[in-house]
């Protein structure tokens, strides 16, 4: 079996001890032909320097503060020299055999250039709370070509995989979204490149904690369709995708977030009149609306 470099991107910003905790998880990987980047988002003081200099293999550079992740993310990008990219979190850890996993199957399975899996939440203290995010109700909303099931449906956890020609294909990181729903919206894109090969293990340790804003920016993350849209719109000028298929996913868009209206009402309708400025005219829109406003 061939041993193609894998190279890991991990934005940074101000938790030295966090990130000494994810660094440590990349090179407890098991496989072992990894290229490890840290892109510091401009952290105050020097910690982060000196700690990615105590293990010399680091590829450690600092930016300008950008405010979010997806800037060192495309300076990562940018500078991978692997076979295969993915991506951690400085707050995150993986499982021992994430890579080895992953890389198994994506080598095995040539017409998939993207294997993703599920997550188990852990705490502050690295604590297990017995709880999950991205393990489908169904396999197939996450395996195979599921570009038709993606958008309205958040259907791949952090960190996947992916071959650099995927990644080619798809582009930067959104640098104008923040902290909320970036991820989502890339991998979005990426499902009309390539099919996706999910494993059903919880591979990645993904962290809740009081400082962690950005999986907790709800106003921010109500945007994520309108971003949707705009590369829709830009895939159905490039034909990429069809006009028929434009349609039905904007239909998709409307429908996941009417059942956000909760959240905020005004900025949801808001959002509802951009993504579709005729939705209101759609009884089943109207419909479902109704249920989600008096439903407990």
């Amino acid at each position: 079996m061939s041993s193609p470099l894998v190279s890991v991107i991990i934005p940074t910003y101000n938790r030295v001890n966090y990130l000494t905790q994810a660094i440590e998880s990349v090179f407890n990987q098991t496989y072992k032909n990894l290229e490890l980047i840290v892109v510091d988002d401009g952290s105050i003081g020097n910690e982060n320097k000196d700690l990615c200099s105590s293990y010399k293999t680091i590829n450690y550079f600092k930016i300008e503060n950008s405010g979010g992740p997806c800037k060192p993310r495309n300076e990562g990008i940018k500078v991978a020299k692997g076979e295969y990219i993915t991506f951690l979190d400085d707050d995150d850890v993986w499982e021992s055999n994430k890579i080895a996993v992953l890389l198994d199957v994506l080598e095995k399975n040539p017409e998939f250039g993207l294997a993703h899996h599920y997550c188990k939440l852990i705490d502050e203290n690295n604590n297990e709370l017995n709880r999950y995010v991205g393990r489908p109700g169904k396999l197939e909303d996450k395996h195979g070509d599921i570009s038709m099931k993606m958008i309205g449906n958040y259907t791949v956890s952090d960190y996947p995989l992916c071959h650099k020609d995927v990644i080619k294909k798809v582009g930067f990181f959104n640098e104008e979204m923040v902290a909320a729903g970036e991820d989502v919206e890339y991998w979005n894109r990426a499902s009309f490149f390539t099919k996706f090969y999910f494993v059903d293990l919880p591979l990645t340790k993904y962290r809740i904690h009081s400082s962690n804003n950005s999986k907790l920016n709800v106003q921010e993350y109500l945007k994520l369709n309108v971003f949707n849209k705009e590369f829709l719109i830009k895939y159905r000028l490039e034909n990429i995708i069809s006009n028929k298929d434009y349609n039905r996913y904007i239909q998709k868009l409307v429908q996941n977030q009417i059942k956000l209206l909760k959240m905020d009402y005004l900025k949801s309708f808001n959002i509802l009149n951009k993504l579709d400025s005729f939705w209101f005219f759609k009884w089943r829109n109207l419909k479902l609306m109704i249920y989600i406003i008096i439903k407990r």
